[in-house]
C-alpha cells in the first residue's frame, strides 16, 4: 500500500499500461472516488481506498487476476473497466514508505 503523491500525472490508456507495467501501482481518482491499482503476491487488483480490510488495507473491488491485460479489461465499476475509465480518471504516483524518491534528500 502506498502513500498518494499530491501531483497528477497525466496518461492516457497506452502510457497507463506502459506505466503499471514498469511501477506495477497507481492512484487512479473517478468522479471523486479514490481507487489503487496494484500487483501484489502475484495477481493485478483494482482496491478501493476509501474501504479498509481488517488489516488496515484497501479492501479489493475487482477480482484478483494475473495479467495486467485481464485486469484493464476486466468490468468492476458498475460494468466499466479500467480501460473504460482512463480517459474521465485523474491519476498520482503512489510513492512507497521505505523508498527513496530519485532527487530526495536522503536524512542521515
Amino acid at each position: 500500500m502506498g502513500l498518494k503523491a499530491e501531483q497528477e500525472i497525466s496518461l492516457d490508456f497506452e502510457e497507463l499500461l506502459g506505466y503499471l507495467r514498469s511501477k506495477t501501482r497507481v492512484f487512479m481518482d473517478v468522479d471523486g472516488h479514490e481507487y489503487y491499482i496494484t500487483h501484489t503476491d502475484g495477481y493485478w487488483r483494482v482496491q478501493d481506498c476509501e474501504k479498509l480490510n481488517d488489516k488496515g488495507r484497501f479492501s479489493d473491488c475487482s477480482e484478483l487476476v494475473t495479467t495486467l491485460s485481464e485486469l484493464v479489461e476486466l468490468p468492476w465499476l458498475d460494468g466499466k473497466s479500467v480501460h473504460d475509465l482512463t480517459a474521465g480518471s485523474t491519476f498520482y504516483e503512489s510513492i512507497q514508505e521505505g523508498w527513496e524518491t530519485p532527487g530526495a534528500p536522503v536524512e542521515e
